[in-house]
């Protein structure tokens, strides 16, 4: 009889590139109602996401990295997309953006974080809300993923 591998396939695709792809056990997501988790087995289901930040934990593989624990959560920010957990088992997150913690530009982050909440605390009449409130969460969940927040 064949072992089977634990956890299912999850990918990571922006615009530009495939950020991630990986065997996870679990993926939890920022979707537009509240964090939404999944695990192997899990229902087929599509799900859009806010910005904010994905949480997932690889299955294992041997020995972990020198330091990194075996059961850890990684995690990426994203700002906003699909997420889709597919029939055949398969998690596949299209993402608008999509940035591993080693990729973040912490200094750009705060300053896209102060930009935003200066707009918001002094509105104009063309003042766009709803961006300046997505640009504040998209840059809140950077500075979270960088370690930052």
């Amino acid at each position: 009889m064949t072992e089977q591998p634990v956890g299912f396939p999850f990918q990571v695709v922006s615009p530009n590139r495939v950020v991630l792809r990986e065997r996870v056990t679990s993926v939890i997501v920022p979707g537009l109602g509240g964090a939404v988790g999944f695990w192997a087995g899990h229902a087929p289901m599509l799900v859009a996401l806010g910005p904010g930040v994905v949480k997932y934990r690889p299955a294992p593989s041997g020995d972990p990295p020198s330091g990194e624990p075996r059961s850890g959560f990684r995690v990426l920010a994203v700002g906003g997309g699909f997420f889709e957990m597919s029939a055949a088992g398969e998690a596949t997150l299209l993402a608008d953006s999509a940035e591993l913690p080693e990729e973040i530009d912490v200094e750009r982050a705060r300053a896209a974080l102060e930009r935003a909440r200066r707009r918001l605390a002094r509105p104009s009449p063309e003042l766009d809300r709803t961006r300046a409130e997505t640009a504040l969460q998209r840059a809140l969940a950077r500075l979270m993923v960088a370690g930052h927040s």
